[in-house]
């Protein structure tokens, strides 16, 4: 049988670690391991062997750093197919169901916004992996140890666009079930699930005890096969070699605690052996498979968490869009992003959960809008984003940039419509809001938009694409024109829902269009209309009226437990005046995080990662008062919540990130009047990627935040020898060094160069970090420190430069 077959028939064994095992027959630190599959071929195909004597059905090739990033494409010529054919040589003598994986891992880099790798670059690099390998035949493509769901999404589109393998997905959760860059596992599923996987779940980061928590919610979200490959628990050195913390036995017990969950598709990562997979085949091999089931939820997601459609209101911002907004427009013509972004942030503040994007006008190019506007909204804002274009060309560049699995507005019943639209959201995942209005225009009655949504739907099938992912608009028109048409509308909702089994939305506010005092019919009928079963409301998240009824409407049907969230509502209610007509917005995550509100303009927009606007506001602003007194008075303590907002967990890597970006924009504002002053740097720090480690996203997210709270950094980049690292720190006379490494097998080259520093009478302190590090391992290797995460190095060096000054 094939290995979707497989997949869906029995509990499917994956192999176990590769880089400790190589350490163990002489990799050298710094040595490319990916290379031995062509130097050293022998090495390789043992270690596939052990696993298929194991009983391992998946074997993945030593390909995990094969890319562009590390090698050149004459070398991946060579890299590739050897992984492949290496596999292939363990495999013959075999019989059963064994399967080849072409293994992908990160490119060690961060995408932008965050980082320096564009997104378009990203999927080059993985794409030209992909046709290599595609043209040797594997079974699969397993992409793992993914930390960005961006990243993720790159590598994904490379391996569909590229291949007709199956795609299996595993990313890095920590301890709260996050990804670095803040994706929950619910987020992960829909993103996945969107681009048509065949397979996803986790690897690496955790031992089998913390991945069986995150397990259930995997599997109560995904309709897919889930994975579930775990270190065998935390690092440690014993003599000089690396060794973990959980053995096979352990790891095999537990493991049975992960298929009973659910997870059907099990092996190992860092630290596993051929040991720990024959224990884990003999303990669970037995055990019942629990089949995936077809969870029929309807789910769009962000970068950081998904948002479901049924029961909770789904409340869509419609400020993104120029139709009655003169300003807005105004906006587009000029350019002006950072206008457009202050109207996402006001409505992620005013309680909006979905924001509508709408950029079309005649006079602009809107796909290049389009793709502007949504990169630049994801740093600014975690909500899902609703695409807003009958421009097929502007859909599929705003779906591609998308770092999430978007609401896609729309589709209507015409053959053209659906012809341009069923295949972006087959390739690129989405939930389609379908408009019933076909070839001859709107019907007037209910069962007329009825028998419309049911033919999108149908053809919508044909197409691959299920009705869960299908939310219907059968269209709010203006009672002003036609006084039946509430009525007809408030019918076709119960319709739809009762007999197509599907969800609903409507653009409230058109019911009142032409009329005076808006607000009072629009949210009477938003009322009237919620009762009758509709789920989403594109809507004014800036109306006290319907603010109100949302949350009177939460209580009244038992979702609001013990009325708290709308006791915390009234609460921030003015006195009733009869010009009340705009909510009081919550404060942000962050604001919230340190128990404080900004108390002036840059403050906020630095909290809100607004760059632009920073630097416009810095720069104002150090023209009236003394440029110390704003760095030190405003952008440090915006600085400040964010940080404590993340120390907290409340706030994600891509917030804090954007926050750091928009107060270097300020800073840079002030620079000139600042070094007038001659106020000095409060130190210097190097930052290094430890020799034969090319990934360098967590030293780049410290650098960032060191530079920002006033550190001069020396950044040496990646891959860097021990000996250069010491002598930058000797002719510098540097107090702090901040050593990076993800892979294990580099770690040896950390503590080389740690061992260098203590030698040549350096007096600087080291702090690591990295993902494979721990407090352990860092006392271990003689460290000073080991930090987990960008925050806590940055208090780190304040503590190091505050005693040595």
């Amino acid at each position: 049988m094939n290995v979707i077959e497989k997949i869906y028939s029995s509990i499917t064994y994956c192999d176990g670690g590769m880089g400790t095992l190589l350490q163990a027959r002489g990799l050298k630190p710094g040595e490319l391991p990916e290379r031995w599959g062509v130097e050293r071929q022998s090495d390789i195909v043992g270690i596939h062997s052990r696993y298929l004597e194991a009983g391992c059905n998946i074997i993945t090739t030593n390909t995990f750093g094969a890319n562009l990033v590390k090698y050149g494409i004459d070398d991946l010529k060579k890299i590739i197919p050897a992984g492949i054919e290496n596999v292939r040589r363990a495999m013959k003598g075999y019989s059963g169901d064994r399967y080849v994986a072409f293994d992908i891992g990160p490119t060690g880099k961060l995408l932008q916004p965050l980082g320096d790798l564009a997104f378009e670059e990203a999927v080059h690099i993985f794409s030209e992996s992909v046709k290599i390998a595609a043209a040797c035949d594997p079974d699969l493509i397993l992409i793992e140890t993914m930390n960005d769901s961006y990243e993720v999404k790159a590598a994904v589109l490379a391996a569909k666009e590229n291949s007709d393998l199956p795609v299996f997905v595993t990313t890095v959760y920590d301890e709260r079930a996050k990804l670095m860059t803040g994706a929950d596992p619910a987020a992960m599923v829909a993103l996945l699930e969107g681009l048509g996987v065949d397979a996803l779940g986790m690897n690496c980061s955790l031992g089998p005890d913390q991945m069986k928590n995150i397990v259930p919610r995997l599997v109560a979200e995904s309709s897919i096969p889930v994975i579930v490959n775990p270190n065998a628990g935390l690092p440690k050195t014993e003599r000089g070699k690396t060794v973990f913390s959980v053995g096979a036995s352990h790891f095999a017990e537990t493991m049975t605690e992960v298929v009973l969950a659910g997870a059907t598709i099990v092996g190992g990562c860092c630290g596993t052996t051929p040991d720990y997979m024959r224990l884990l085949v003999e303990k669970t091999s037995h055990l019942p498979f629990c089949a995936p089931v077809k969870k029929g939820n309807t789910v769009v997601s962000s970068y950081t968490h998904a948002v479901k459609v049924g029961g909770e209101p789904v409340l869509i911002g419609e400020r993104i869009n120029p139709t009655g907004k003169k300003r807005f427009k105004q906006a587009l013509r000029e350019g002006d992003i950072d206008y457009i972004l202050g109207e996402a942030v006001s409505q992620q503040d005013a309680g909006a959960h979905v924001l509508d994007v709408n950029v079309g006008l005649p006079e602009i190019d809107e796909p290049a809008m389009m793709e502007n506007v949504v990169r630049e909204l994801q740093a600014v804002t975690d909500l899902p984003l609703q695409l807003d274009t009958v421009n097929p060309e502007a859909m599929e560049k705003a779906m591609r940039a998308y770092n999430g699995k978007p609401m896609v507005n729309s589709v209507n019943g015409k053959p053209e419509s659906m012809a341009s639209m069923f295949p972006l959201v087959k390739k690129y995942g989405g939930v389609l809001i379908a408009l019933t209005i076909g070839p001859q225009g709107i019907p007037e009655t209910a069962d007329g938009r009825l028998s419309i949504a049911a033919g999108i739907i149908a053809e919508a099938e044909k197409c691959g694409i299920s009705r869960r992912d299908i939310v219907v608009d059968p269209l709010a028109m203006a009672v002003s024109s036609d006084p039946l048409s509430a009525m007809v509308t408030l019918e076709s909702i119960r319709l739809i829902e009762s007999r197509l089994g599907v969800h609903t939305s409507l653009g409230v506010s058109n019911i009142s269009f032409g009329l005076p005092a808006r607000d009072l019919v629009t949210s009477t009928f938003f009322a009237i209309a919620l009762q009758n079963g509709l789920d989403c409301a594109i809507m004014n998240p800036f109306s006290a009226e319907m603010q109100k009824i949302v949350h009177a409407y939460r209580v009244l049907k038992g979702l609001d437990e013990n009325c708290s969230g709308y006791i915390e509502y009234a609460g921030s209610l003015p006195a009733p005046s009869p010009a009340a007509s705009v909510a009081v917005p919550a404060q942000s995550a962050a604001e919230n995080a340190a128990g404080q509100g900004p108390d002036d303009p840059l403050t906020h927009a630095i909290i809100k990662g607004l760059k632009e606007k920073a630097g416009a506001l810095a720069a104002a602003l150090v023209k009236e008062r003394n440029p110390l007194d704003v760095v030190n008075g405003q952008i440090i303590p915006a600085l400040d919540i964010v940080g404590k907002g993340f120390e907290e967990k409340k706030v994600f890597l891509p917030q804090l990130l954007m926050s750091a970006e928009a107060a270097k924009m300020a800073f840079e504002s002030v620079k000139s009047a600042l070094s007038s002053t001659g106020q000095d740097e409060k130190g210097t720090v190097i930052l290094a990627t430890v020799k034969g480690d090319i990934h360098d996203i967590g030293k780049n997210i410290v650098k960032v935040l060191l530079s920002n709270y006033g550190f001069r950094v020396l950044d040496l980049g990646k891959d860097v020898p021990p000996e250069k690292i010491r002598d930058c720190a000797l002719e510098n006379n540097i107090r702090l060094v901040g050593l990076s490494a993800l892979m294990t097998t580099t770690v040896p080259a950390m503590e080389e160069t740690i061992r260098l520093l203590r030698e040549s009478g350096s007096a600087a302190k080291v702090v690591v970090g990295g993902a494979v590090l721990t407090q352990e391992y860092a006392d271990m290797i003689h460290a000073d420190r080991y930090c987990k995460d960008a925050m806590e190095t940055v208090r780190y060096a304040e503590e190091v430069f505050a005693t040595q000054a």
